[in-house]
């Protein structure tokens, strides 16, 4: 019997102390499971029902994906379908659209703190309604938020600024129809920040204008008014979108650095400022459908970089300078419906295969077809003139005006305060004036106390950059079932790639990397430790790294496991093999693929000190994840091997900087190339270059390589622009330097700018 006691004691204390994580999954699940009941059961969450384990093993699909580490969730995404609607045209919301009467916002996101460890979370199209509450802050760890084309309305919760961690905020589609925030400048990691398409009103916040690593902003088809604030100090910021909202001032000065320019249907007025000749950036500039006066000047069409330049619909007069030099990256032009005289620069008076001109709807002379009479733009501009005039005399007798008034009402304000006083005096002595510490008059200065040390914390918190997990080797034994042919993936020149299951069910791929020579584990450290900080949309996650052998930090190491986000949706090489008709990626899904790719690479070589060079950039290299989002992977292993180093550190015997980005340019140039023509046999790159290359520069040679489903999804200017960049990519011709990734890059953008433009005009020709 007192065996059978003992036998009970050792069994139950086992039981106490056993680790805690299954309640702990149990416990995620949980939470999951009240996110679906609040959500009403989207047909996105279907999968659960049929699911009777931990949801982190559920595969990511197109409408879901739930990632996690640690057998928490870190990663929540659901797209659902119930789209923005509205019904006449008082712009109310369709009510089927949204979830009913039952949900609970401030319920709802409640359920969602409890996911206390989310770094990523985005929920769109699942029709959530109703304010969106404080609390939404106490997911402090978030990153990455976006709540897209629900119906969420009121004002932008304060204490959103409180969640320092936050790199991307978007909250596009919504009604949120309050004042823009002025508390944005809190959040010192904010790179990208969208709240188009709301109903937000009050002026551009100047708090913005204080956030140095503000790199994207868009508050387009809003209700915001007034002034743009001067925008020179944003030094990062690449484009500003404030299409379609209000604004009436004059344009401001802008961030020299900015590539991407879109300010048309406000009501800016004035002529465009001479510091916009400083823009050496700029390619994509839109101030179309505004008040701006003057004539164009002539720099604007010859800055180094413009693609894009439209100032439609304006009310520009005068004559453009003749002779005008244009630059030869100008691929689009409109100065229509403006009161331009004169005539026509010759740059500007043909359209071309490399150059889009509109110019109707002006005075220009000579057999210009849909020109107004010369007369026309006279009577117009001396019409503007005296409207001028006459609004310049109504506001200086309105401003006369005002003064008097107020002049009369202050010194009637002086004399009744000093008969007031006089009265007060003799009536009751003033006593002492004692401020205590807990007053209200005390509490600016504690106030400011607090400021100032949340700041710093701020600072500092940006200053955190997360650690790479170290797994062991046992892990990853039995996540690939040890190393099971079954597993493998794949096999290259830097080691064999095994897809994995984590105990906690996140599915992983490890890339074995074989090194040509042995390291010390403190070396190796150092370098996993770099690249463990390379964090971008378009990169395969590193989830962490296994040191063969781990001990002493003085033996030595040849061979590194490196412990990837698993993405299971194909390599771009394979798509573009694709046959099946729903699987074909068009022209528009490429551009859209090869620009999310152009950044990563762009963020390798800028993003990190020292840059991330020889990233082994080929389109079986370019995998897609369920939502189509293209990643890059097997970037920075040069950063681990014997060459490590060198390129950055040594000056003499070493490729310099430029060559290495023209390296990576030169081999970017070959996915280019296979996106226009498809995969290129394995071996004949050199041969095609030869051979084939030269048949780009005719219709008929274009109808013979090219991929005929590129040839009837694209736009003729969009693909000459990419078969342009293609070609210096990839140029044979010594003399002639690469293009920079900054360039490729833009010309991406402008490429699928200018296909999306005239898709969307075929779209409502045809309507009309």
């Amino acid at each position: 019997m007192g065996s059978l006691q003992l036998f009970l004691i050792v069994s139950l204390s086992w039981i106490l102390f056993l680790p805690n994580t299954h309640q702990l999954q149990t416990s995620q699940i949980q939470i999951l499971l009240q996110i679906r009941k609040h959500l009403e059961y989207p047909s996105s969450l279907e999968v659960m029902d049929a699911f009777d384990g931990d949801l982190c093993n559920v595969s990511p699909s197109r409408d879901m994906t739930i990632a996690c580490q640690d057998n928490v969730v870190t990663e929540l995404r659901i797209m659902g379908d119930k789209l923005v609607k509205f019904r006449g045209f008082n712009g109310f919301p369709i009510p089927n659209q949204t979830l009913s009467e039952r949900f609970s916002m401030d319920s709802f996101v409640t359920t969602l703190s409890r996911l206390s460890s989310l770094r990523v979370l985005s929920l769109i199209s699942l029709g959530i309604w109703g304010p969106l509450p404080d609390k939404i802050h106490r997911l402090s760890s978030l990153e990455f938020l976006d709540l897209s084309s629900n119906f969420i309305y009121g004002q932008i919760p304060s204490r959103i600024s409180t969640m320092v961690q936050l790199y991307s905020l978007v909250l596009d589609g919504n009604f949120f129809n309050e004042t823009v925030p002025d508390w944005l400048d809190s959040l010192t990691n904010l790179t990208f920040l969208s709240l188009k398409s709301n109903r937000l009103m009050g002026q551009f916040p100047s708090s913005l204008c204080k956030i140095r690593t503000l790199a994207d902003v868009s508050l387009s088809h809003n209700e915001i008014s007034g002034e743009l604030p001067d925008l020179s100090a944003l030094t990062n910021l690449h484009v500003l979108d404030m299409r379609e909202n209000k604004l009436n001032s004059v344009l401001p000065v802008m961030s020299k650095g900015l590539v991407t320019l879109l300010l048309s249907k406000n009501a800016l007025s004035g002529e465009i400022p001479k510091h916009f000749s400083q823009m050496d950036q700029l390619q994509h500039l839109d101030l179309s459908s505004n008040q701006l006066t003057g004539s164009p000047p002539p720099f604007l069409f010859n800055l180094p970089n413009i693609t894009y330049l439209n100032l439609a619909s304006n009310m520009m007069s005068g004559s453009l300078q003749n002779p005008l030099s244009c630059s030869t990256k100008l691929g689009y032009v409109d100065i229509s419906k403006n009161k331009l005289t004169g005539t026509l620069p010759t740059c500007l008076s043909s359209s071309s295969d490399k150059r889009m001109v509109r110019f109707g709807g002006n005075c220009f002379a000579a057999d210009l077809q849909h020109q107004h009479e010369a007369s026309f733009c006279a009577e117009a501009l001396e019409g503007s003139g005296k409207s001028r005039r006459k609004q310049n005399l109504l506001i200086v007798a309105f401003i006369c005006g005002a003064i008097i008034v107020i002049v009369l009402l202050a010194l009637g304000l002086i004399y009744l305060y000093r008969r007031l006083f006089k009265r007060t005096v003799q009536e009751q002595p003033v006593p002492p004036k004692v401020i205590q510490e807990n007053s209200p008059a005390a509490a600016p200065s504690a106030l400011l106390a607090n400021a100032r040390f949340i700041s710093q914390a701020m600072k500092l918190g940006a200053q955190t950059v997360p650690v790479c997990r170290s797994f062991s080797f046992q892990e990853l034994r039995e996540a690939t079932k040890d190393f099971d042919k079954s597993m493998l993936l794949g096999e290259g020149s830097i080691g064999k790639l095994y897809r994995g299951k984590l105990e906690n069910g996140t599915l992983v791929a490890i890339r074995c990397l074989a090194l040509s020579k042995k390291f010390s584990v403190q070396n190796l450290k150092v370098r996993l430790d770099v690249l463990s900080k390379l964090h971008h949309p378009h990169l395969v996650g590193l989830f962490g790294h296994c040191i063969e052998g781990d001990g002493h930090d003085n033996s030595s190491i040849n061979q590194v496991l490196l412990v990837y986000e698993y993405v299971s949706n194909g390599n771009y090489r394979t798509l573009l093999s694709e046959t099946f008709p729903d699987k074909v990626l068009k022209w528009s899904d490429r551009l859209t693929i090869l620009i999310g790719i152009a950044k990563a690479i762009h963020y390798l070589h800028t993003g990190v000190i020292p840059g991330s060079f020889h990233n082994r950039l080929k389109t079986n290299n370019i995998l897609l994840d369920e939502h189509q989002i293209p990643k890059l992977s097997d970037y920075g292993t040069l950063m681990i091997t014997d060459e490590t180093g060198k390129h950055e550190t040594k000056g003499e015997g070493s490729k310099p900087r430029k060559k290495l980005v023209e390296d990576d340019v030169y081999n970017f140039g070959y996915i280019l190339l296979e996106s226009l023509v498809g995969p290129i046999v394995t071996g004949r790159e050199e041969a095609f270059l030869l051979n084939d290359m030269a048949s780009f520069g005719s219709t008929d040679g274009r109808r013979r390589i090219v991929d005929p489903v590129v040839l009837t999804t694209s736009s003729q200017e969009s693909l000459s622009r990419v078969i342009s960049i293609t070609k210096k990519c990839i140029s044979t011709d010594i003399s002639s330097s690469r293009p920079s990734f900054e360039d490729v890059l833009w010309n991406l953008q402008y490429a699928a700018q200018v296909h999306a433009s005239l898709d969307a005009e075929q779209k409502s020709d045809s309507t009309s």
